[in-house]
């Protein structure tokens, strides 16, 4: 690591008053996208972060592309109205990532793997292509995207974007930036294959970014300046117990999933991080990054992976919430070490390198 992340932060002072250079990496997860919409508010009214760039995928991508539309717009305030405007048109098209189920319900039960019936509706549409069940690919989500985003804000704003979708073809990242931004690579990036037709750019076929780069990392690396990273995350490492029903099974398959890539960068970096530490690799060639977290699996945790096609307006803000309080927490407690040293121990909360468990 760039530093030790458990030493004490340093004290208030004008430095820790300034806005802090930072670049944000955005998780996506359908609806549960909602938690980060909660964390850049949060953020967006603290006011101490300065928004260099965002690498953003699926969900995170939306969240990304609409902050920069509001940003460029009217600043801070401009972004967070942005968010809570696509937010709320995203609650009001149930096709857009699911159904609205009717009454008060309590955390599981938007939970859609929960509902009566729904296993069996699940395997008979499981038959079924996007083509044969959209032939005329009617897409809600483009029509909310086009009326939130603006695409020249997007490649020439004060925030640098990076948007992460799959090739097809290779199964490799594809990240767009600059003047490559389109309403179809923010819809690419979000582009689940057992549910919406393949998005196709200049002849390549395209899928979720989630299963390749979730969010990407390495285009933050090399493409912005600021050495302070923030991961938001909302798909959970970690879940006790084995999962015993298809859909437990299912749950944990995804949430493995679209861990994996940014794992897997995790590993390269902290692996660089430990050999700049150790001087043996030239410091004018490798970034020092100053690696930082915002999660809340207990929090997350009452909603499993088919609440993420789930788009009721109280699961949207529950979630909003639980995102608002995860920010606000880091803040009080991490916000200090932004410019001086890492808040997140990349070993111990995604290597799994703790005392007694095996490497």
């Amino acid at each position: 690591m760039a530093a030790d992340s458990h030493q004490a932060p340093p004290g208030p002072g004008a430095a820790a008053r300034k806005a802090r250079p930072i670049t944000l990496a955005l998780q996506g997860g359908g609806s549960h996208g909602a938690f980060t919409w909660g964390v850049l508010d949060a953020l967006l009214e603290d006011g101490r972060l300065a928004l260099d760039a965002i690498s953003g995928t699926s969900a995170g991508a939306m969240n990304a592309a609409v902050l920069a539309s509001g940003w460029a717009a009217g600043g801070a305030q401009g972004a967070r109205d942005a968010l809570a405007s696509f937010w709320a048109a995203v609650g009001g098209v149930s096709g857009c990532w699911g159904m609205l189920p009717k009454g008060d319900l309590p955390a599981w039960a938007y939970n859609r793997a929960q509902w009566p019936g729904f296993a069996a509706w699940e395997a008979w549409v499981s038959q079924w292509s996007p083509y044969e069940l959209n032939p005329l690919n009617l897409d809600p989500l483009r029509r909310i995207v086009d009326a939130h985003v603006d695409l020249a804000a997007l490649r020439g704003g004060p925030i640098k974007l990076f948007i992460t979708a799959t090739s097809v073809r290779t199964g490799q990242p594809r990240v767009f930036s600059g003047d490559s931004l389109s309403i179809d690579a923010l819809l690419a990036s979000a582009c689940l294959p057992l549910t919406s037709q393949t998005v196709v750019i200049d002849g390549e076929p395209l899928w979720d970014g989630g299963f390749s780069g979730n969010p990407a990392l390495w285009p933050l690396i090399y493409g912005a300046d600021p050495e302070d990273l923030l991961i938001v995350q909302i798909n959970p490492l970690q879940r006790d117990g084995i999962p015993r029903t298809m859909a437990e099974i299912n749950d944990r398959l995804n949430e493995i999933t679209f861990n994996a890539s940014l794992v897997a960068e995790l590993r390269a970096i902290a692996f660089v991080q430990r050999l700049l530490k150790d001087k043996q690799v030239d410091p004018r060639r490798y970034k020092d990054l100053r690696l930082h977290r915002i999660a809340d699996e207990a929090g997350l945790a009452p909603f499993d992976a088919s609440s993420k096609l789930n788009t009721d307006p109280r699961l949207l803000r529950q979630l909003c919430e639980l995102g608002q309080q995860a920010a606000r927490r880091w803040l009080a407690q991490e916000l200090a070490h932004v410019g001086r040293s890492s808040s997140l121990d990349v070993a111990q909360v995604f290597l799994a390198e703790r005392p007694g468990r095996p490497r």
